[in-house]
């Protein structure tokens, strides 16, 4: 005998409460249409379902064993509506995020965490890649936002995309390292050390090459190449070398104590920093409130960098 999952519910709701008044206001239902429910179900069984005469309402043995499923139904439904909700207003669901490694792992990853204290049931997935890639990622669906710099968006492209940071490079070098005991660094300078390579595909490698050739060398040498963040930091804080950065990404090491910024202007192309979705994409709430977070929080820094450079004096 096949049973409506919804009367068992509603006897649930009965037994629950005490009463078929209040298990009708607990599931928002009129009284009588519980009435009505429960009666055609003791009428299906062939069995009573409470004790007749009893006051308030006391369920026979049947009426205990079949509320108690119609309780975990109640409970499953009362769970589906509140995820519904969740989903609704952005808090719960999964975020696919793509983006260059260096920003992913000195900027975005610490963004991630700190969402996730006001969003603990969305399940941010990270992926990298430089923007082709990404691009590919966006168009065949296998990631939500990607976050990477670009230079121009072709028109027709499917994507949409929004600045959360000026482009700005700078020549990064540990913290004691000699030419930072030079009252003015010239360009000549630069060429006397050895120099690190982004890794193959990153933007900053073209960057890198076409600054020291502005600088006159004839030879670039690379002495350690396509490292990770973590490796590169790692192998500054040993040598006296240098290598081509965003100041976003030196900015964020600087609790750290081990890599900072040359005070020298360098040009570099022009450039942003951008999140990039397909203008067609399905509006997921989480990944909608994620895009703010990461918009709000690179205002926050672009504030903070600005302050930051103002009180450094830099070369010409």
């Amino acid at each position: 005998m096949k049973i409506d999952e919804r009367h068992l519910i509603q006897l649930a709701a009965v037994v629950k409460s005490g009463g078929v008044t209040e298990g009708a206001a607990l599931l928002g239902l009129a009284q009588p249409a519980v009435s009505r429910t429960l009666s055609m179900l003791e009428k299906r069984l062939g069995e009573p379902l409470f004790i007749r005469g009893r006051r308030p309402l006391q369920p026979t043995p049947l009426g205990i064993a079949l509320a108690e499923h119609g309780l975990t139904m109640l409970a499953a439904s009362r769970k589906a509506s509140d995820l519904l909700e969740s989903f609704r207003v952005g808090k719960s669901g999964v975020v696919r995020v793509g983006g260059s490694p260096f920003f992913m792992d000195s900027l975005i990853a610490g963004m991630c965490a700190e969402f996730q204290a006001t969003h603990p049931d969305v399940r941010i997935d990270q992926s990298y890649g430089y923007f082709p890639d990404l691009r590919a990622a966006l168009r065949a669906d296998q990631i939500d936002l990607a976050i990477c710099p670009i230079d121009i968006l072709d028109e027709g492209s499917g994507l949409a995309f929004q600045q959360i940071l000026p482009g700005r490079n700078v020549i990064a070098c540990r913290v004691t390292h000699p030419l930072l005991l030079k009252r003015r660094v010239q360009p000549a300078h630069l060429l006397d050390f050895a120099w690190v390579a982004p890794p193959p595909g990153s933007p900053l490698l073209a960057d890198l090459r076409a600054l020291l050739l502005s600088f006159g060398a004839t030879e670039i040498r690379i002495r350690y190449s396509g490292g990770s963040l973590a490796s590169v930091v790692n192998y500054l804080k040993g040598a006296d070398a240098l290598t081509v950065m965003p100041h976003s990404v030196v900015f964020a090491q600087r609790k750290e104590k081990t890599i900072t910024a040359l005070p020298i202007n360098i040009p570099h192309p022009e450039r942003a920093l951008a999140i990039l979705r397909r203008v067609d994409a399905p509006r997921s709430p989480a990944v909608e409130q994620f895009a703010v977070f990461v918009r709000s929080s690179f205002e926050n820094l672009r504030h903070l960098i600005k302050r930051h450079e103002e009180a450094v004096v830099w070369g010409s």
